[in-house]
């Protein structure tokens, strides 16, 4: 969509053009960027101007005329913050005349990053300049004399410069002066620009071409100007602008490269390769184009009308300036003949102009994306690292900020206690967003909507989002100060979604149905849409194309009235209760327009007329004001409002203006005979540390006499001021008056002001100020009231009042000067211990908890200081903390968790213990595995009689053999001295190992621990016995060993576990000494086995003699030991064949040497001790008197004299003596042994 001449009439906005390309659709909520001019300068001798460039970081003007003329000025801002905002026009800092060009000086270009200026004159002269002391000087000069420079640019970074010449020469050098390339190009050259990363560049030629070379001057492509077509007139390329990015973007994607031709069009590129651009056709004369310096406003300058054109033959000078996506916002006409050159002021809030032999300074009022809530400030504002915009919530009262980001942000409105947001959703989606945002830019609701929100307003109570032909309102509070979203009952909360309505322009609302949502997609735009929309509570304005204005009741959204404007509305801002509206047009007058009274069928006289004698009004002509940016209406009275006209403020009581104050500062709110403004300008140039100094703060005439009059020494102060108010009564002049009143003392004319004012809450102070019988006291009751907290202490101690004072500070919180109070002598030790309390609270809540806990200590908070431990993991301190507890409380129960958390295990059972908790003491000696704690603390405290310990034992034992693992239970068992359970599970895994034949010596080490345990047991019980009743307590240890061995006799397991150890043991001590070659010990040991058949299989203990008496020649045991083997039964037949063959084939072979098996002959027959029969060495009883012989332990061999024998202590297990030799241990048990002697080892004692 191409833009014509016609298109100048009204500003465009949400602008479609370019080719089909969606990406080219993109929304822009409504602009109200303003602009005036504020300053010119004259340039001498009426020399006219060809140039001008502003050095956007140290502020030095440039500008280039006739005869060689080339000047350097400086605008000087106030570096200062003024506190009033004021934005008045710089003065002139610095003007120095360079000389060194002849000609006319027509291309001036700075280089911001090395303060570097580059200048040439219409024959071919290149002057580099350098600053010095603050002097402009000479540093290179270069001329070609061959033709003329048309165009210079500098790379973003300021490292290289192109120069191009109309003959089509191309020179790149370096800031340093050294030519890095030139080249001859087949065209004429009038523009350069380079990309902003430097990488290319583009020239425009003299016949309307543009074409891109990379940064080493190799060609790539011709860029395409759609702006041009076959209708078109043979015109010229004015300008190349390529933004570069370094203030960051308003959008991703948005368009940055600007080309415009001096038939008025332009053409807008995201990059040198976008084949959608935004085209627009501007119907000026253009002369010059220049992005301003953060990328959100190009200006273009040229001239209307003219001869045979529109402007009955008169040129006008004038520039437009359009958003990124060619929305039209603002024209400026500019008198004079034409304008040469243009160019912004660093942060774009100004731009220069020479227009004949003048420079013209604009200022820009830029449309921010704010708003102002409660005592919080909302702003966008854009950063270089990042694509989207982000946002600032600052309180103006705490100081407190919070920054969010939104992709695609539109629009920002704020009002009462919440903002809107609203932002476009991505592509493909057409649907946008309205956030509903709190103080701190948390959302607290959000609705999708299909209306783009080109014009947003919001009321305390509703949401207006409007495009150029639809209407959004969203009710989001009823008049119950309650969201709508969120609502309360039954005690939960659920979702409700608020009221929505949505209708076409040109369509009646239907105001029957409450949820009336007219669809967007399908319907034609309006031919008549909407530019400006205005909102209160009980009424929304909507300005058309046409000059009509729809008023609409709210909340129903009846159509009331129908008003007809003179004018172009661009702002329309409605009084607190309904009853007029100031309108700003397109033009920046400003007009009031009387609603009439909000109910009733009166909708008011239209147009308010300017009271007679007005300043600057015409009698009897309307009211209004021009040069309007910004109109703030007063909360509480419908007549007051505050307006900005240039660079100033004036506050307005109906159609009356108060003096004019300089200020630039945008207003936030009017309340109070008080306007709240900020410096957005300031602010958002370091909006990531915003001073307290950006907020200002005016006030009405009205309130400043107010205070003047009592703040004077006059004796009838009060009294002046007191008829002044009357005169023009408002609640805070009451209030103002109420609080001087009290300061003197003057309850009777307090009191009336109270009620005046209506501070039900003041009457009531001064009520009980006058019961007080001195006047000290309400002195300091006085002071109280307004913050003097010192000063009243001061004045309760000179009466000796500390008690007062202590009553004052401790309703203040303020226990800092309480514990000083008391230690001074004003309290008593429970107020003492109260206060460093609430110290310690104050600092917990701040986190501080290591003082808190100082404080808890001092204060003996036990509870709460136990808390502080626990949070710093000082459990060494909450350990000494225990034994201040006082017994029984149940804090002791609260810090043996706290510890029993931690594994301090021993720790915590004190502290159970001292509460007088034995049962959770129990518990955590079982869930730590202190058995035996746990076993000696239900002992002591007479909880193991009933069964519970038991039970936990058994439950946990039961699930270790679950598992498998057995031995992990026996050590549970023996921790908790279940003597009886560990042995019998010891007993069983002995045996099971010993059934596997596998590791006979890991069977023997389980029964040789199943026996240590019965021992342990018995032992146990035998201690039992003390000397002050040993007779009884011994009575009660056989009773116990009696009923043990009742219990456990059945199957005689108890003993049978030595009877275990003992058979493994003489196993493998027969295995080592026939494998060590002592067939003859291996016998009589082996001939031993036979005492434990109930342990060992029979045939392994017959076969094992067998051999070993075969190879000792013991063929007489050999031969009983086969008899024995043939005659058992339970040998599977395959075993019995193989042992009857192996008898025959040994005892044949000693039947053929003659006679049957024999034994070997003993030199030396040994005698039985008991009755002096012959018994042999390896018999375990006597044949004559059946004495037992019982085996030595070391050797295997019987012991038949007992003489020569000692028993072990632990084992109870004899041995002979002269069979120990080095050994240290027993045997059998390990134990060690007494009186071990040095013997020489026997041969054949391998034990």
């Amino acid at each position: 969509q191409r833009l014509s001449a016609e298109t100048l009439r009204r500003p465009l906005s949400a602008l479609r053009c370019g080719h089909t390309n969606p990406a080219n659709f993109k929304a822009a909520a409504s602009v109200v960027m303003f602009i005036y001019l504020s300053k010119k300068i004259a340039i001498p001798n009426g020399v006219r101007l060809k140039s001008l460039s502003w050095n956007g970081v140290n502020g030095w003007i440039v500008c280039g005329g006739e005869n060689g003329l080339l000047k350097v000025l400086k605008l000087e801002p106030s570096r200062a913050i003024d506190k009033k905002g004021t934005g008045g026009p710089s003065n002139l800092s610095m003007n120095q005349t360079l000389e060194g060009h002849n000609g006319a000086v027509s291309c001036v270009c700075w280089n911001e990053n090395y303060r570097k200026l580059t200048t040439s004159d219409q024959y071919g002269l290149i002057i580099v300049w350098m600053l010095h002391k603050g002097m402009w000087f000479e540093e290179m000069i270069n001329n070609r004399n061959k033709s003329t420079v048309r165009g210079m640019a500098w790379t973003a970074d300021g490292q290289r410069i192109c120069i191009v010449y109309q003959d089509g020469a191309v020179i790149v050098g370096s800031v340093d002066g050294n030519r890095l390339w030139g080249k001859e190009l087949k065209m004429q050259l009038g523009h350069v620009e380079w990309s902003p990363d430097g990488r290319s560049i583009i020239f425009g030629t003299l016949n309307c071409e543009v074409h891109i070379y990379d940064s080493s001057g190799n060609y790539l492509s011709q860029l395409p100007l759609y702006c041009l077509d076959d209708t078109c007139a043979a015109t010229s390329i004015i300008g190349i602008d390529w933004y570069d990015g370094a203030e960051g973007v308003q959008e991703a994607g948005q368009p940055t490269l600007a080309i415009g031709v001096e038939s008025g069009r332009l053409q807008l590129m995201r990059h040198e390769h976008d084949e959608s651009p935004v085209l627009i056709d501007t119907g000026l004369v253009a002369t010059n184009l220049k992005w301003a310096t953060n990328g959100s406003v190009l200006a273009l300058a040229g001239s209307y009308g003219g001869a045979g054109g529109a402007g009955g033959g008169r040129e006008v000078a004038m520039v437009q300036f359009y958003s990124p996506y060619g929305q039209h916002l603002r024209t400026l006409k500019v008198p004079g003949g034409g304008i040469q050159a243009l160019s912004w002021e660093g942060g774009s809030l100004r731009v220069a102009l020479a227009v004949e032999s003048f420079i013209y300074f604009a200022n820009i009022r830029p449309d921010y994306r704010w708003g102002f809530f409660g005592d919080t400030l909302v702003a966008s504002y854009a950063t270089p690292e990042r694509t989207d915009s982000t946002v600032l919530f600052w309180n103006l009262s705490t100081d407190e900020r919070t920054v969010k980001h939104f992709q695609r942000l539109l629009g920002i409105k704020a009002t009462a206690e919440n903002c809107v947001i609203a932002v476009g959703a991505d592509a493909p989606s057409t649907q946008y967003a309205l956030n509903l945002c709190n103080a701190i830019g948390s959302p607290v609701d959000c609705k999708y909507i299909d209306v783009e929100p080109t014009f947003l307003t919001v009321t305390p109570y509703h949401v207006v989002a409007a495009s150029h032909s639809f209407v959004y309102v969203w009710q989001y509070r009823t008049l119950m100060s309650k969201l709508t979203s969120v609502d309360l009952g039954a005690g939960s909360l659920r979702r409700r979604e608020g009221r929505e309505r949505c209708f076409h322009i040109d369509d009646v609302p239907d105001v029957q149905s409450a949820e009336a949502l007219t669809p967007v997609a399908g319907r034609e735009p309006s031919a008549e849409p909407i530019i400006a929309v205005g909102a209160s509570q009980h009424c929304l304005l909507v300005a058309r194309e046409n000059g009509n204005v729809l008023r609409y009741a709210l909340p129903h959204l009846a159509l009331e009235h129908t008003y007809t404007l003179r004018c172009r509305p661009q702002t329309i801002a409605i009084n607190c209760d309904s009853t007029r509206a100031a309108i700003i047009d397109t033009n920046g007058v400003l007009i009031l327009f009387d609603l009439g009274t909000p109910g009733s069928d009166q909708f008011g006289t239209g147009e308010l007329e300017a009271p007679a004698g007005s300043e600057g009004q015409e009698a009897g002509g309307r009211f209004e004001r021009k040069d309007v940016w910004d109109v703030k209406w007063a909360e509480d009275h419908p007549e007051r409002f505050a307006l900005m006209e240039k660079t100033r403020m004036y506050i307005f009581n109906g159609m009356i203006a108060e003096e004019p104050v300089l200020s630039s500062a945008y207003l936030c709110s009017f309340s109070d005979l008080e306007i709240r403004a900020v410096t957005l300008d300031q602010l958002l140039r370091e909006p990531e540390n915003p001073l307290p100094e950006f907020a200002v703060t005016f006030e009405t005439q009205a309130l400043r006499e107010a205070r003047e009059l009592l703040e004077s020494t006059d004796a009838n102060a009060l009294t002046n001021a007191k008829e002044y108010i009357d005169k023009s009564p408002h609640p805070r002049l009451w209030r103002l008056l109420a609080e001087a009143a009290l300061k003197k003392l003057d309850f009777a004319t307090a009191d009336k002001a109270f009620v005046m004012c209506v501070d039900y809450m003041g009457v009531q102070f001064v009520k009980r100020c006058r019961l007080l019988d001195d006047e000290k006291k309400q002195a300091a009751e006085v002071a109280q009231y307004f913050g003097k907290f010192d000063e009243a202490e001061k004045l309760y101690r000179d009466m000796d009042r500390r008690d007062l004072a202590l009553q004052m500070r401790s309703s203040l919180g303020d226990w800092e000067k309480v514990v000083a109070l008391v230690q001074q002598g004003g309290g008593d030790d429970a107020m003492l211990a109260s206060a460093w309390t609430k110290l310690g609270d104050k600092y917990f809540e701040r986190q501080q908890v290591a003082k808190a806990a100082q404080h808890y200590a001092q204060g003996k908070a036990f509870d709460k200081l136990a808390e502080c431990y626990a949070f710093l993991e000082d459990y060494s301190a909450l350990e000494r903390l225990i034994p201040s507890i006082t017994e029984g409380s149940p804090l002791l129960t609260n810090v043996g968790k706290k510890l029993m958390a931690v594994g301090m295990s021993v720790e915590a059972v004190e502290a159970f213990k001292r509460a007088g908790d034995s049962s959770s003491a129990i518990d955590l000696c079982v869930k730590q595995h202190q058995w035996e704690a746990a076993l000696s603390l239900a002992e002591s405290h007479g909880t193991a009689g009933n069964g519970s310990l038991q039970k936990i034992l058994a439950q946990y034992a039961g699930h270790l053999l679950s598992k498998g693992k057995q031995l992990h239970a026996v050590e549970l068992y023996r921790k908790a001295n279940q003597y009886t359970d560990a042995a019998k599970l010891l007993s069983q895994l002995g045996e099971a190992e010993g059934a596997s034949r596998l590791h006979p010596l890991r069977a023997k080490k389980l029964f040789v621990m199943a026996a240590l345990e019965v021992e342990r047991m018995r032992k146990k019980m035998l201690s039992n016995t003390t000397a002050p009743d040993a007779t009884r307590t011994t009575a009660q240890t056989l009773d116990s060993l009696l009923t043990q061995d009742t219990a456990t006799g059945g199957d005689k397991w108890l003993d049978s576990s030595w009877k275990g150890a003992e058979a493994y043991h003489f196993l493998l001590l027969c295995q080592r000494q026939l494998y060590a070659g002592y067939p003859a010990d291996a016998m009589k040991t082996a001939m031993r086995l036979r005492e434990y058949e109930q342990v060992l299989p029979p045939a392994e203990i017959y076969s094992l003699i067998a051999l070993t008496a075969f190879y000792s020649k013991y063929y007489a045991q050999c031969s009983k030991a086969f008899v024995r083997l043939q005659s058992m039964s339970n040998l599977p037949p395959h075993k019995k064949e193989a042992i009857d063959k192996l008898a025959l084939s040994i005892f044949s072979k000693i039947a053929e040497r003659g006679g049957g098996p024999t034994d070997p002959a003993t030199r030396k027959q040994p005698p039985c001790h008991q009755c002096g029969a012959v018994v042999k060495d390896y018999d375990g009883r006597c044949g004559s008197c059946g004495t037992q012989f019982p085996a030595c332990i070391f050797s295997g061999r019987s012991i038949l004299d007992m003489t020569e024998a000692a028993s072990c202590k632990s084992c109870k297990r004899r041995y002979l003596v002269h069979e120990v030799g080095t050994k240290q241990n027993c045997a059998l048990c390990h134990h060690p042994l007494p009186n071990a002697t040095k013997a020489s080892k026997p041969v054949g004692n391998l034990s």
